[in-house]
């Protein structure tokens, strides 16, 4: 859920980059009623938008980040070397083209880039929220975007789309709002976590709380767990990657040549994950982590769930790929069943790259062309006027 592009992928002439682009923000005041029960005011969505809106609008596109990601999907940021965590998919000519598509991802609530999260200053205190900060789930996030996506002038979004939790909220969107989406594309995800997901994800969210440093999640004027996050980071990544692609990029390669007889990291994939540890308590909060990893957790759109009666119009293209064992193929299976019992238009793709749940990230090619094919289809149904909103 981490990783970025390769640099081949990476590397794209100036007509396709989306060059440096701008992170916004919309607050409204609230109350947002949460599924616990509590409500969350004001609240901030901060979300970034590429290309343009017809003047229809009809083009709009919404990304949905997975569990680490931002609002930052495409182009790049002053200071930053490398470009947003999904650019070789989104910008001029690329699957989700921005001469054609207006594109917006927004950081979700309970997220520490830009979006109202535990980090934030809780209004009745002054303080940061930590462990005050109310539960949230894939929902209460859906429910936060539509406040955006209302800002922002859009009746009905073209589609929505992402992988792991994004694309928990693209089959949200569904369930919550069906007549707002006409096209959903959910990548390496489920309808609901099962015991082993449950399992690691409970792992990571202790591996931070026993770190005396956690201090109950009133940590802001001290630190933040760095180890505990590290070593919950370092779980999670091995999760992403498969036995292939570990196998490749590692085997049993030594960092120095030779075995230390210490605990140092003697093989390159303990290097490896250290150093991913390591930079990821840079970037990411240890609240954030253990309040989004809960929502995974509690989502659940199985059953008749989904889809309410009498159907929808929105069509499906899932996808899943071969290698993933974190989200294996048959979790995007029983997406398709579902929809296929209620009638749904939904195509179903599994592809064959290594990269384990990390390729819904860099798998560019297979993926991106089917994509591209999928949205210019329903492009053509919505301004041919076979599309509409029942």
């Amino acid at each position: 859920m981490e990783a970025k592009p390769k640099t081949d992928m990476v590397a794209v002439d100036a007509a396709r980059s989306l060059g440096v682009v701008q992170t916004r923000e919309y607050t409204f005041a609230g109350p947002l009623a949460l599924e616990s029960g509590e409500s969350l005011g004001p609240v901030t969505i901060a979300y970034e938008t590429y290309g343009h809106l017809n003047a229809e609008r009809s083009n709009a596109v919404l990304i949905l980040h997975a569990l680490s990601g931002d609002a930052h999907a495409a182009g790049y940021q002053h200071g930053e070397k490398g470009p947003g965590w999904w650019d070789p998919m989104i910008g001029p000519g690329k699957p989700f083209d921005t001469d054609r598509y207006f594109v917006i991802c927004s950081n979700v609530i309970g997220g520490c880039k830009g979006s109202t999260g535990p980090a934030s200053t809780n209004p009745q205190t002054g303080k940061p929220y930590g462990t005050e900060f109310p539960f949230i789930t894939i929902a209460d996030m859906v429910e936060a975007q539509r406040r955006l996506i209302d800002h922002l002038g859009i009746d009905r979004l073209l589609c929505v789309a992402g992988g792991s939790m994004g694309g928990m909220q693209a089959l949200q969107w569904v369930a919550s709002y069906p007549e707002r989406v006409r096209a959903a594309i959910p990548i390496a995800t489920a309808l609901k976590h099962s015991p082993q997901q449950i399992a690691f994800n409970e792992v990571i969210r202790q591996s931070i709380m026993a770190d005396p440093a956690w201090r109950g999640g009133d940590y802001y004027e001290t630190g933040q767990p760095e180890k505990g996050l590290a070593v919950a980071r370092m779980i999670g990544h091995i999760t992403f990657m498969s036995e292939q692609s570990m196998e490749e990029k590692f085997s049993r390669k030594l960092k120095k040549g030779q075995l230390s007889f210490n605990f140092d990291a003697d093989f390159e994939v303990e290097g490896y994950l250290r150093y991913r540890g390591a930079n990821f308590v840079k970037r990411f909060d240890a609240n954030s982590y253990l309040y989004i990893t809960k929502a995974l957790d509690y989502f659940d759109l199985s059953g008749g769930k989904l889809i309410r009666p009498g159907g929808t119009d929105t069509c499906f293209l899932v996808i899943s790929f071969q290698s993933d064992w974190l989200y294996p193929s048959y979790q995007s299976q029983e997406i398709v069943r579902l929809l296929k019992r209620r009638r749904v238009d939904a195509t179903y793709c599994e592809l064959k790259a290594t990269y384990g749940h990390d390729a819904f990230l860099v798998e560019v090619e297979g993926q991106g062309l089917l994509i591209r094919h999928f949205l210019e289809r329903t492009y053509r149904g919505e301004r041919n006027g076979n599309g509409r909103a029942r």
